[in-house]
């Protein structure tokens, strides 16, 4: 059981700036891969990325995308893509042109629309795929694939020169396998898990943990699209995730009583494997 204090957290060879706070900021940050799930209210962290992977509208996750854009016109930055749901695109690119008129100025962005299982390429070994959560409105999750090509099996121990050989005349030699390296949720119930496989098997999962005791009840957080932790624990054994990073925590806990009520309630045989990311 563990928790970064600032910003910042790493797990292997993985970086993450962010905060996220339930109803007042999310937007957690991969800078080795330029890219952002979430934006909260547009923070400094976030402006000089690529990618933006919107899980949803709300305010705490959405309400940044505006000034982001602005301020990569202001800096002569490169147009960035915000990949959002599909019902996200038009609201936002009319809230676009209301800022148009009000700083009388033209932006240029690209709002790219989401379904499930949409693929988003970021290079030559990397993607983000795209799969449904379930919140009181459109909502996504994403996952960070890796991309590698491995030798067929059938071909081990060749020499050299003869898979140079095979290629020259075409003859397709590699597997090539994808892994899910980071799974991120926003605001949904427990019933992502079960969306699509590769979610509890991705390498670290981010994960809405919004209530943490029973002063609210798993009717309470159903009621608001969100997710109890007394749904996460028996659901435990069901993830793979080496890391399973709890986000989202409610405001009505400070870190200090959110660790512990985590440390109280998950079982131990988890401690090891669970995280409280840092909300304020």
């Amino acid at each position: 059981m563990s928790v970064q204090a600032g910003e910042s957290w790493n797990y292997d060879r993985f970086n993450f700036h962010g905060l996220s706070l339930s109803g007042i900021r999310t937007a957690i940050s991969m800078p080795d891969f330029s890219l952002s799930f979430d934006v909260a209210q547009g923070y400094p962290y976030l402006l000089n990325l690529k990618h933006y992977f919107i899980t949803h509208g709300h305010l705490d996750h959405a309400a940044g995308v505006p000034y982001i854009i602005s301020q990569k016109a202001m800096n002569s930055q490169p147009t960035a893509n915000f990949y959002m749901p599909t019902s996200l695109v038009e609201p936002l690119d009319q809230i676009m042109k209301i800022w148009e008129k009000i700083e009388g100025h033209e932006y240029k962005y690209n709002f790219i629309p989401v379904k499930a299982d949409d693929e988003f390429e970021l290079n030559a070994q990397h993607f983000v795929k795209a799969f449904p959560t379930t919140h009181r409105i459109e909502s996504f999750g994403y996952t960070l694939f890796e991309t590698n090509k491995k030798l067929k099996p059938e071909y081990l121990g060749l020499a050299k020169e003869d898979i140079i050989d095979m290629k020259k005349r075409g003859i397709d030699i590699h597997d090539i396998h994808q892994t899910p390296l980071v799974s991120f949720t926003g605001d949904t119930q427990i019933e992502f898990l079960d969306s699509r496989p590769w979610v509890r098997k991705s390498k670290i999962l981010f994960m809405e943990a919004t209530y943490l005791d029973d002063t609210k009840g798993i009717d309470h957080a159903r009621q608001w699209g969100h997710t109890h932790i007394n749904e996460i624990i028996p659901r435990l054994k069901d993830i793979e995730s080496e890391q399973i990073v709890f986000i989202h925590a409610s405001s009505r806990y400070s870190t200090a009583a959110a660790l512990q009520l985590i440390a109280e309630r998950v079982p131990r045989e988890f401690h090891e494997r669970v995280v409280l990311y840092p909300g304020r």
